[in-house]
């Protein structure tokens, strides 16, 4: 160590401190020379940075979780961040935050003794979340396509990439490789083609992955969010590499059909169909996602039911049924190896049996599509079977972090969809449950009679459930703004049915089928997933089953990921700050405000919340539309579950053939809005003369210059630039989809910069 000055340095020579003048306090001389820097002399400081260096010292964190979530927190901040000179400045932060952290902390000065574990934390930190903000931007580069710039009826004449049964929906949807038809570029379009098209012979069997069709079909850019907080299909189409999407017009032609050699599409296809066949109605849906991974035959009333009781996740083939048939494997493998003396003696059994799950596992995971929270529950599996098959600890959140990391450098973009999001909750939320000192020492082996035991294993069972529901709650209400509240209780009763009963016997009647008597284990898997599909629609229709919620803000949000993920990674009473984060994003969450206004980018629909003389808060539609994802989208984002009710049904309202106009008292003041019904010619006077009366005017066509509200018009020449607005008429803030979205490739609009609060008065 240098020589550093053993003098008191500030304190009272005479005073209670002055015998620490016989000590060396190299962190003072240190803090006086950082302080040139301005890091730690300012607003930081030297005790503060004394404070973090001990507290990282002593808190016994396990680093690799946290590399993972900073590196998410990179990716997460590019979708933020709306410009390119804001991600370019994300990068030089972080790289400059390192190139900081070594210029203050030389590795071999005075200061690396006692800021070894702060230099490792900063530099560590801001390198990887710059790497995050470069990956996801590189992915954005590579896969990203160009969509289409309008839509357009086109003879399209293209190979089969993809094709995915929806009988629940009565449509094939293809995915083709086509030219465009003017510069010839190559481009990927998804086409919805009717059943009705193939009339009674069914589909052909050489309509599949490798055919060459010939078919028109009026294709479309793919959809911006309809709403602010609403589903961003442009941005999911983007990084599948989508040019458009449509529907099919007029007859399929098959130019080529598909080699008959059928690859995994055609096993999964094949596997579903079988399935279906020995299990009848909504049952053989279910069956056949558990087997193959195919929801196309699920129907829309049992998708909603299973939502809303909070067991959808059991559709989704992720960690619950991974596991599952990989703990299958490997205990068969285990236990019929072991009848063999001559290879106990040879082999150790647990790594033979490690490598049959890990080859049932791979297979299982190809087999039902390979998608994201298959392929991270997988490899998280192949992490624990190397653990068992080592004898190290098989559930660890290192393992949970290196599985994420793995998902992330290969699909970046899946750290802001709420599968990848929900999945790596819950494992985290169990981790972190099980591993805690509370649920140790409950769980702890002790003398007690056999009902005690099971009466222990039963209550965890409930913990971690309701523990799972409220991780797991605020990604559900961010993304699809309603969350099921009885879902603990529902799968204390539906997990074990799933996990125990229901695929066992799915797997078994397969098996058997090749011999021809799976009919048994089909029966009875049919009762068992009737009764999953009845635990769902009790649940779900008991009252105060869903909740709706707004669009949560950024803050919010932030403060409950931030709170999750302090209280299940850190150790000891540091974890306890969590609690107080996750509180104060509750409290906020409480508070959001629900928007007085919803309008659709395409000006067509237009939701109004007013509380009706019942004192009940409802929803007023400009259309009283068929589109079960208009309704969803504006019931969800005004947090209304009742029915919308059209608007000139409202005994408020008044109503011609072009216009509707309502008053709304907001704010302590009436506001007046003017609302266009369709594109009916009105004279420009008698319009302008209507316009100067009102605050607001909303409408899907283009208005004369000469219309001037008061305060808000929101025509389509606003729209087409900004999107889809949520109106807080009490704030006089609006917001927009637009004004997010800056540069991002998959946006074509142009953000209003007249949608922010006042300045949108004309």
């Amino acid at each position: 160590m240098r020589d550093v000055p053993i003098i008191p340095m500030g304190d009272d020579p005479g005073g209670s401190n002055a015998a620490g003048g016989a000590m060396p306090r190299p962190w003072q001389t240190t803090g006086r020379m950082s302080s040139v820097w301005g890091w730690q002399g300012g607003a930081i400081g030297p005790r503060l940075a004394d404070a973090t260096e001990a507290f990282l010292a002593r808190a016994g964190f396990d680093r690799a979780p946290w590399l993972t979530v900073i590196f998410a927190g990179g990716i997460g901040t590019w979708f933020v961040l709306p410009e390119m000179w804001q991600w370019c400045a994300a990068i030089a932060i972080g790289v400059g935050a390192a190139v900081a952290a070594f210029a203050l902390w030389p590795i071999g000065s005075a200061a690396d003794e006692h800021r070894a574990h702060l230099r490792l934390a900063v530099v560590t930190g801001s390198l990887v979340f710059a790497f995050g903000v470069a990956v996801i931007w590189a992915r954005s580069e590579m896969v990203g396509a160009e969509p289409i710039a309008r839509p357009v009826v086109e003879q399209l004449h293209g190979h089969v990439l993809e094709r995915e049964d929806q009988p629940a929906d009565g449509r094939l949807r293809l995915t083709l490789a086509v030219r465009d038809f003017g510069t010839g570029a190559a481009r990927k379009v998804r086409i919805n083609v009717p059943l009705t098209a193939f009339g009674d012979g069914g589909v052909p069997s050489g309509l599949a992955e490798g055919a060459v069709v010939r078919l028109r079909a009026r294709l479309m850019p793919p959809a911006s969010p309809m709403l602010p907080g609403s589903y961003d299909f442009a941005r999911a189409a983007w990084f599948k590499g989508l040019a458009a999407t449509g529907t099919m017009v007029g007859p399929l032609e098959t130019i080529s059909p598909a080699p008959e050699a059928g690859g995994i599409a055609s096993a999964q296809r094949w596997l579903a169909a079988h399935v279906r066949a020995r299990v009848d109605g909504s049952a053989g849906a279910i069956a056949a996602a558990f087997a193959s991974g195919d929801r196309g035959s699920i129907t829309e009333a049992d998708e909603a039911a299973m939502r809303d009781s909070g067991l959808t996740h059991l559709l989704s083939i992720s960690g619950l049924h991974v596991s599952a048939v990989i703990a299958a494997a490997y205990f068969a493998a285990l236990r019929l190896l072991a009848l063999w003396p001559a290879l106990v003696l040879r082999v150790r059994l647990p790594v033979v049996a490690a490598a049959a799950g890990a080859l049932a596992g791979v297979g299982y995971t190809l087999l039902t599509g390979a998608e994201v929270p298959t392929v991270r529950s997988c490899v998280a599996a192949l992490l624990v079977l190397g653990a068992l098959a080592l004898g190290r600890e098989a559930l660890s959140l290192r393992m949970v972090a290196v599985a994420g990391g793995f998902v992330l450098l290969l699909w970046p973009e899946s750290a802001i969809g709420p599968s990848f999001q929900m999945s790596f909750s819950a494992v985290i939320a169990i981790i972190a449950l099980s591993t805690s000192a509370p649920a140790r020492v409950f769980l702890a082996a002790r003398e007690e009679p056999w009902l005690a035991r099971i009466g222990r294993r039963v209550v965890m069972l409930f913990v971690t459930g309701v523990v799972i529901e409220l991780a797991l709650m605020p990604i559900v209400l961010f993304h699809f703004h309603r969350a099921g509240f009885y879902g603990a209780a529902a799968n204390i009763f539906a997990i074990p049915l799933v996990t125990f009963i229901s695929m066992p016997l799915i797997a078994l009647g397969l098996l058997l089928d090749l011999v021809g008597l799976g009919a048994p284990c089909w029966w009875l898997a049919q009762q068992s997933l009737d009764l999953l599909l009845w635990i769902a629609h009790f649940t779900a229709d008991q009252p105060g089953a869903v909740k709706l919620m707004p669009q949560l803000g950024g803050v919010t949000t932030g403060l409950f990921v931030i709170g999750g993920l302090w209280l299940a990674l850190w150790k000891g009473r540091a974890r306890l700050l969590g609690f107080g984060l996750v509180m104060a994003a509750t409290i906020l969450a409480a508070a959001t405000p629900i928007p007085d206004l919803l309008v659709a980018g395409d000006g067509q629909q237009v939701g109004i919340t007013m509380t009706g003389p019942d004192g009940q808060r409802h929803l007023l539609s400009l259309r009283d539309s068929r589109s079960s994802f208009t309704r969803d989208n504006l019931m969800q984002l005004s947090g209304v579950k009742a029915e919308p009710v059209p608007l000139a049904e409202w005994p408020q309202a008044r109503c011609s053939s072009a216009f509707c106009t309502v008053t709304i008292d907001r704010g302590g003041r009436d506001w007046v809005i003017l609302l266009g019904r369709g594109r009916t010619q009105v004279e420009e006077r008698a319009l302008a003369a209507a316009c100067a009366e009102v605050d607001i005017v909303i409408a899907e066509r283009f208005l004369p210059r000469s219309c001037r509200p008061r305060w808000l018009k929101a025509d389509r020449r606003m729209l087409e630039r900004s999107g889809g607005l949520s109106i807080y008429l009490a704030e006089e803030r609006i917001t927009s989809v637009g004004e997010s979205q800056g540069q991002h490739g998959w946006w074509k609009g142009a953000t209003d910069q007249r949608s922010k609060g006042g300045s949108s008065r004309p």
